[in-house]
């Protein structure tokens, strides 16, 4: 069912900038574990759901932001079509206004894009109460600053998402998952050397002792590649990787906090107390440990990288990896400009911001 209630999201927005009262952002509430909690004034924007239209040969979606993301893509389905970003739900209500708010993605991030890649164009309110449309439904419609792209990971600071536009892509005709039992150093150097040779590679990961690589694409071009990796057939190669991309696979279930770093994928094996799950090449590697976060941001600051607490944070710390003081700067100004009063979802992901 198809409902716009942007009318009643704007009032709401309108009388706290008046009021200078804040307001916590809350759709499907899906992701409640990520970044900070806060104690500020409810804003449902839940109501506001419903696919506006959807161009199966055009490749594009344009869907209100409290849709639920399993409506979405059944109606993808329908079409034979998919969001290629592969979006966690992590609850059975998460909406693709959440999804898009955290950019958050699944395992096809590394060799699809992430959530930020697919997005055409957005509307949105800002904590003016300012409605505002950015970008279109093709790509060559973004002109200046791509201001739907800075909703993306934006967590709601900068505005309450509306409507959002996204690029989809056919579903893959062949898709199989292939397991080798090895090192993490072996997985490493398969990881690189088989995306160098431009095989179909879709998701890969590594659990401490074996490597999984799943193959996309056409039967030939998944057959052929298979050949040239070898390795055994797992059964159910959907399941597994619904398990990895929803945090159900037997390493997730921790009461330890749950850190994801990001770093070059080359990286060799980080020495940090605990258990490691490898993703995206090894680009994004999970970590459950109860190591300080002095101990574990000094060691990806040294490497280039970022730690973000993204689970179970007892600690009670900044979950966000702290930004440089240029950068920090930039997401003040761009605050200011968006939402002045600082109304919307402050101190969610930093402090002030």
């Amino acid at each position: 069912m198809s409902k716009d209630n942007s009318q009643q999201i704007q009032s709401q927005i309108l009388d706290a900038y008046k009021n200078k009262s804040a307001l916590s952002i809350c759709g499907g509430n899906s992701k409640h574990f990520y970044g900070h909690k806060s104690n500020a004034t409810s804003l449902d924007v839940s109501e506001h759901k419903g696919i506006i239209s959807y161009e199966p040969t055009e490749l594009v979606v344009t869907v209100r932001a409290g849709t639920q993301l399993s409506e979405l893509e059944s109606t993808l389905n329908e079409s034979n079509q998919i969001l290629p970003f592969e979006p966690p739900h992590f609850a059975d209500n998460a909406t693709i206004g959440g999804t898009v708010a955290c950019n958050l993605s699944g395992p096809a991030r590394a060799y699809n894009g992430a959530a930020r890649d697919f997005v055409l164009g957005s509307r949105i309110i800002n904590g003016k109460a300012e409605d505002l449309k950015f970008g279109g439904q093709v790509m060559k419609n973004v002109a200046g600053y791509d201001a739907s792209r800075l909703m993306c990971g934006a967590m709601g600071t900068l505005g309450v998402m509306l409507d959002v536009s996204l690029k989809v892509l056919p579903k893959p005709e062949t898709e199989i998952t292939l397991s080798h039992q090895c090192d993490i150093n072996q997985a490493m150097f398969n990881m690189h050397q088989w995306v160098k040779q431009s095989l179909p590679v879709s998701a890969s990961c590594y659990d401490g002792s074996q490597l999984f690589i799943r193959l996309s694409g056409n039967d030939s071009s998944v057959n052929s590649s298979r050949k040239i990796i070898g390795g055994e057939a797992i059964k159910n190669s959907p399941f597994f990787w619904q398990q990895v991309k929803e945090q159900t696979h037997t390493f997730f279930k921790t009461n330890k906090p749950l850190w994801r770093l990001s770093l070059s994928s080359n990286t060799p094996p980080l020495d940090l107390p605990g258990e490691t799950f490898y993703e995206w090449g090894a680009a994004l590697r999970w970590l459950k440990t109860e190591s300080s976060v002095e101990e574990i941001r000094d060691k990806l600051d040294a490497l280039g990288g970022h730690a973000l607490l993204f689970k179970n944070n007892t600690l009670d710390i900044q979950a966000f990896h702290p930004l440089s003081n240029g950068l920090l700067n930039i997401h003040k100004k761009l605050k200011n400009a968006f939402d002045p009063e600082n109304i919307l979802n402050p101190g969610v992901m930093y402090k002030d911001i």
